[in-house]
């Protein structure tokens, strides 16, 4: 069992690693459509690598965690399995694509150890602005019956990154601007310090390197795309290549669970719309402001800021304040 949606040990015997997949075209999605199942192992290296990709060396994934002193992954360790739970149909490589939306229950944390089956399938697609979107829904469920995460995704399946990134989306309901409200005010490092409304958590920095985005973008599994490959960020009209939303999302899901801890590995809920690119090397702020706290819930708005001043993703989330029983 191997720790990934591929196993790359393929390429010593198999010639196409692709083979009898299909085209990843808007005219050949069949809705409903499933995905899947695909059984991964959470290994130190799966846990380690996601380390690498975030930058973020927290003591629970490299050592012992609340929850029984177990290693657990990152909040959003099998986002990335899940979406790209699709190249188990679709060819990977022949993907030139935009994430323009994610959303990810976090049910459970992923223990070190833990064999995981993740299943999907397409559920809508639609045309929108002259592209073709499809909505993926999937989960990531361990062996002994706990579910771990749930994603609802939507995905732009091809077109000319270049063109569009960066012209942003549609506004969302509820639009995020990135303003803090009258009366913000800086929350502790933890939210054991207390947690009101107005509260700004501690801003999360980070510049995702070529090697990190690469890394993160399956270049392991000889997968090759905008994220990964300067010639192919170039033929889809990039100057260089781009992070993933995914990889975005994770760094949010990392400024969340140093702020609400274990809470949020059994309760937190967090959605993103993805706004403009972001070209590796570029650095970042994630940032989150509560604008509710009811029922020990803490309700946010978050945002990821390019380091022009745009908004390159911006969404919602929410947490327990308090850790439920895994």
């Amino acid at each position: 069992m191997w720790r990934d949606l591929t196993d790359p040990r393929r390429a010593a015997t198999v010639e196409d690693l692709e083979a009898g997949l299909k085209e990843p075209e808007f005219e050949n999605l069949e809705i409903p459509e499933k995905l899947g199942p695909v059984t991964v192992r959470i290994d130190d290296h799966k846990i380690r690598r996601f380390a690498f990709t975030q930058g973020d060396h927290h003591p629970w994934h490299t050592d012992a965690s609340p929850f029984g002193g177990r290693r657990i992954g990152h909040a959003a360790l099998l986002g990335n399995d899940l979406v790209q739970l699709f190249t188990t149909v679709y060819a990977a490589s022949k993907v030139v694509g935009l994430h323009t939306e994610e959303q990810m229950w976090f049910d459970s944390p992923a223990f070190l150890g833990d064999v995981v089956t993740l299943q999907g399938e397409y559920v809508e697609a639609y045309e929108r602005r002259g592209q073709g979107y499809v909505v993926m829904e999937a989960s990531a469920v361990a062996e002994d019956g706990r579910r771990i995460v749930r994603h609802r995704g939507v995905e732009i399946l091809r077109t000319q990154p270049g063109a569009i990134a960066g012209r942003g989306s549609s506004r969302p309901e509820k639009r995020v601007t990135g303003e803090l409200p009258e009366g913000a005010h800086p929350l502790g490092r933890t939210a054991d310090e207390g947690v009101t409304a107005g509260g700004v958590l501690p801003a999360l920095e980070k510049t995702i390197t070529f090697e990190q985005a690469a890394v993160f973008s399956r270049t392991g599994e000889y997968v090759k795309n905008i994220h990964n490959d300067l010639a192919i960020a170039r033929a889809g009209g990039l100057r260089v290549p781009i992070v993933q939303g995914q990889q975005q999302f994770a760094v949010l899901a990392e400024l969340l669970t140093r702020f609400f801890g274990a809470a949020f590995f059994s309760g937190g809920w967090l959605r993103v719309k993805f706004l403009k690119t972001v070209e590796v090397f570029e650095p970042i702020e994630a940032n989150a402001v509560v604008t509710e706290v009811r029922d020990g819930r803490a309700e946010l708005e978050v945002w990821v800021r390019r380091a022009d001043g745009g908004l390159s993703a911006a969404g919602w989330a929410s947490s327990p304040l308090t850790r439920t029983s895994v």
